[in-house]
């Protein structure tokens, strides 16, 4: 069989860069097993899989190169974008079912915008602090000053680490083998290193993204990192908004400069009940997958 896989960049920065993922429609046709030799195939760090769905407008399911995984932010937004751009969608807001549940998701203009849960914050303990800053390469030091590193989930978890010197960022060598026996310890995807200083006035933190538990070395952009990131900046840096803008690709050995934006709910205490992540994406490229069904 040969399949024509629409690769759509997300999260683009103005015309260029941002996180390629993989779109595959009418997906029920293929099993599970499929659904991961394609996306071994396609060899981009996220593929998304369309079905129909009876409890949303789509289903969404998300395989890297080596496993299925709950959520994945770029190609959300890149299957959405691709089914809006093709004319298969037409209306402002929608959802989409995954496997533990329904997400609702907006459409603004070329943007889409996907909902994730309210924060769940867990601390580290200070012996595995430590290996932390060994995988990184870097010294206690080097973090913000007045909070520590934290597991953050808001649908996904990642170990969001605050550095105060963006260079000290820009120039990680990090020990991926120590990041992925961490990364499966503490049940995250992966670490997710900011500091506050941006390309660009108008933009409150730069990332990088690190998460060989799942086969990435470094990725461009994510969107289910971003959420937590936010959170973790009104509720431990208490930078008091609602409204984020996050860069990330700047700085990987090949730049791809994405764009996140991030829409915190909060209540009229103000505390989060939820936030919705997004950005742009344009079709890339066409690929052709060979491979025979089982």
């Amino acid at each position: 069989m040969v399949i024509q896989v629409p690769i759509v960049n997300a999260f683009i920065d103005g015309e260029k860069g941002g996180n390629p993922a993989g779109v595959v429609l009418d997906a029920e046709r293929f099993s599970t097993e499929d659904k991961q030799r394609i996306a071994a195939a396609v060899g981009l760090s996220e593929t998304a899989f369309v079905s129909p769905s009876t409890q949303a407008d789509v289903k969404l399911e998300f395989f890297t190169p080596t496993q299925q995984i709950a959520h994945c932010g770029h190609a959300t937004v890149a299957a959405f974008s691709y089914l809006q751009q093709t004319g298969r969608l037409d209306r402002p807001q929608t959802s989409k079912e995954t496997i533990d549940g329904r997400r609702e998701i907006l459409m603004e203009g070329a943007s889409v915008f996907m909902e994730q849960r309210a924060p769940h914050y867990e601390a580290l303990e200070s012996e595995l602090l430590s290996q932390v800053l060994r995988a990184l390469r870097i010294d206690e030091s080097d973090l913000i000053e007045g909070t520590d590193p934290y597991v953050v989930n808001t649908g996904n978890s990642f170990l969001v680490i605050g550095l105060k010197n963006p260079e000290v960022l820009k120039g990680l060598k990090v020990d991926q083998e120590k990041v992925e026996q961490i990364s499966h310890r503490i049940d995250a995807l992966g670490f997710y290193a900011f500091s506050l200083a941006s390309n660009f006035d108008g933009r409150d933190a730069g990332a990088r993204m690190f998460a060989p538990r799942i086969g990435i070395e470094e990725e461009s952009a994510t969107g289910m990192a971003a959420g937590p990131l936010a959170c973790y900046l009104y509720d431990k840096l208490s930078m008091r908004k609602q409204d984020f803008y996050i860069e990330q690709g700047h700085w990987m050995p090949i730049p791809s400069p994405s764009l996140l934006s991030v829409r915190l709910n909060l209540d009229e205490g103000r505390k989060i009940l939820g936030l919705f992540a997004g950005g742009r994406a344009e079709i890339s490229e066409m690929k052709t997958i060979e491979f025979t069904p089982r």
